[in-house]
């Protein structure tokens, strides 16, 4: 499971001569010491990778009786502890406790849903159902099916569904087909078939769609965002914009990180980006933020975000650009 939630470009790495017991004795020294230590909570639990916490939560346990998680909901508060919590989760549950927080009350939050479905791998979504399963006994597609509709609702589902082809391989003439199966679909067409656009986006591998990106601007003169924004409106055109950029991009200009830059910062999507993408590809969020933004993302997090919560998050990011 741990090879679904790493990768070459994250800012964490697994800690070179681990101990799960030492590190479980030095946080149950942070906590139950006279007042919390946080600067050791986050030493610890942002200096290992998820399978090491894993570890400590099991060594915890064992020395003390209670659970890390009921310790540090104990401990600490507000958005410093749900990130220490997004911490200790299991990438996999922690996406189906977002997923199903975004479904709970009344309206459910879309943009929460296309961020993941949209930035997870077809093994990471199959891996994100088996949780919902077992903590709930039901079917993540059907929960889904009964909290969106329309256009949206197909693309959602299909990425839901895991239809995605998952191979590495490329194949240049079939994605100058499907690029001029999308070109006349849209721009070149008096209303838009949004159908085309759902089969191609999301059932084509990445790489596969990462070509016919390509060869939509050579056969259009214009990218597939441009086309997709003019044609659609709506959670749809969000959905597919996200999944044609394919990129760090759309977490960057649609999640957290633009929360940083706006009005207030949204923590509860900022936390989510880090975390998730803390082992995977944090290193190329940093530089393609630098690049949309002309300065560092460490920066923004160090004059938005203060508190532990920022200290917590400034170790997540790992440093300046």
């Amino acid at each position: 499971m741990a090879s679904l939630w790493s990768g070459q470009r994250g800012t964490i790495k697994p800690k070179a001569n681990f101990d799960a017991v030492k590190d479980a004795a030095a946080l149950k020294d942070a906590i139950e010491g006279l007042g919390t230590n946080e600067k050791v909570l986050i030493e610890i639990l942002t200096q290992r990778s998820n399978d090491q916490r894993q570890l400590i939560c099991k060594a915890y346990e064992g020395a003390t009786g209670r659970t890390l998680e009921k310790d540090l909901k104990g401990d600490t508060g507000g958005d410093f502890e749900k990130l220490l919590l997004a911490l200790i989760t299991p990438p996999a549950a922690y996406d189906c406790h977002e997923v199903t927080q975004a479904m709970k009350g009344a309206g459910t939050k879309d943009s929460v849903l296309i961020e993941i479905f949209a930035s997870r791998s077809k093994q990471q979504i199959e891996a994100l159902k088996d949780v919902y399963r077992k903590e709930t006994e039901k079917d993540l597609i059907e929960k889904l099916t009964s909290e969106v509709s329309g256009d949206f609702s197909k693309a959602l589902i299909l990425l839901a569904k895991g239809e995605r082809d998952g191979s590495n391989s490329v194949d240049v003439g079939k994605a100058r087909e499907d690029a001029e199966t999308l070109y006349k679909a849209g721009e070149k067409k008096w209303g838009t078939d949004e159908s085309k656009f759902i089969e191609i986006l999301c059932k084509r591998s990445i790489p596969q769609l990462r070509q016919t990106l390509v060869e939509y601007k050579n056969i259009s003169g214009k990218t597939l965002q441009q086309s997709i924004e003019g044609e659609m409106s709506g959670e749809l055109e969000e959905l597919l914009v996200a999944v044609g950029k394919l990129s760090v991009v759309y977490k960057l200009q649609s999640s957290g990180f633009v929360s940083v830059q706006g009005s207030g910062t949204d923590e509860s999507t900022l936390t989510r980006i880090m975390v998730s993408r803390s082992e995977i590809d944090l290193l190329d969020i940093r530089a393609e933020f630098k690049k949309l933004f002309e300065h560092s993302l460490l920066s923004d997090i160090e004059s938005d975000v203060s508190g532990e919560y920022g200290d917590c998050l400034k170790a997540i990011c790992g440093g300046d650009d």
